[in-house]
């Protein structure tokens, strides 16, 4: 009876114009469609208490992918621009670099010849720009650098090309008893400094590639933590899944991300028991941000696109599933 008089109760009420109330959308920036109701029907079966696929919040572990999945990565990763601003502020202190390659490459902007470096040169580059300092002086050069540089093609500073509509997710799973990681093949200290802020993600939360630090005693006679020109840990492809279970230590029921890079992490999250949800960002957007997957030099997505057609995966086209990209300018008038 007395749900027989609520419903007769609502019905009156929109009868005589009165407004009733409905749920705000927790995922404003998405368009409806098939991805959203997938990303919807996911939590409401892991968080329905009694329910056959409920997970205890202890074990709602989701991890995201950084570049290309929650910030955009082109016209390169955006750790790679930095290391390159950061080769050209250091140029003056190592003449030596006229003639040593990739460093020539760079400051000649020899394009070809800089790819032709691979990822052997890349890497050098970066532990050039990246080792020989303490690592608080490497954060402040890396929240030094994002206060004053600028993306090429949209003029505004590089932590302020998240995706909107992925902020809206990682607040949404959080809101539902998820905690929520970054598994990102960058430079574990080059996010630190910013994920909070721009994410809601401590940087305890955040797994990366890691270079070898070591402690020592500065002449002041106070610790330092000492950033050395040497890699310890490649967090892509096979090594997302070694990361997970060595800096998380539960296997995930939900993760993200963009490229083949994160197709082992993918794979490691669904093989669990119970309940599991894979997702690609698909970037299919030339207007807004940009159109690339199986050729790309950044973000390949290939192998991964593949699996997730025979897996059933959700992959999110960017062009069709978004109703936005980037959060407004920082400095847009309302």
């Amino acid at each position: 009876m007395i749900n027989r008089l609520g419903v007769m109760l609502l019905a009156c009420l929109v009868s005589i114009g009165v407004a009733v109330a409905q749920p705000a959308d927790p995922l404003p920036s998405w368009n409806d469609g098939a991805a959203k109701k997938a990303i919807a029907d996911f939590v409401a079966r892991v968080t329905r208490d009694g329910g056959p696929d409920f997970v205890p919040p202890a074990e709602r572990i989701a991890v995201f992918d950084n570049d290309g999945t929650l910030w955009c990565e082109q016209p390169m990763y955006f750790q790679l621009a930095f290391a390159i601003d950061q080769v050209k502020a250091m140029a003056p202190k190592h003449p030596e670099w006229k003639q040593k390659q990739p460093f020539k490459a760079l400051l000649d902007k020899d394009t070809k010849a800089l790819a032709e470096s691979g990822q052997k040169g890349l890497l050098q580059i970066v532990a050039a720009t990246h080792a020989g300092m303490t690592t608080d002086a490497f954060s402040k050069s890396v929240t030094d650098w994002l206060s004053t540089a600028r993306h090429p093609r949209f003029e505004r500073p590089y932590n302020s090309l998240v995706y909107q509509p992925m902020l809206e997710l990682l607040a949404y799973l959080r809101a539902n008893g998820f905690k929520t990681f970054i598994v990102s093949g960058g430079g574990v200290e080059f996010m630190r400094p910013w994920v909070e802020k721009a994410y809601g993600i401590p940087p305890e939360q955040v797994v990366g590639s890691s270079g070898v630090v070591q402690f020592e005693t500065a002449t002041d006679g106070k610790p330092q933590l000492m950033k050395l020109a040497k890699i310890e840990f490649i967090d892509d492809g096979a090594g997302k899944p070694v990361g997970i279970n060595r800096f998380i230590g539960r296997r995930p029921i939900f993760a993200f991300g963009n490229s083949d890079g994160d197709l082992q992490m993918l794979q490691w999250t669904t093989a669990g028991a119970g309940a599991r949800f894979a997702g690609i960002v698909h970037h299919t957007d030339a207007a807004r941000e940009y159109a690339y997957d199986r050729q790309s030099k950044f973000g390949k997505l290939d192998k991964a696109l593949d699996a997730a057609g025979v897996a059933g995966w959700t992959v999110v086209d960017m062009k069709q599933d978004w109703k936005e990209v980037f959060p407004a300018k920082p400095d847009a008038k309302p």
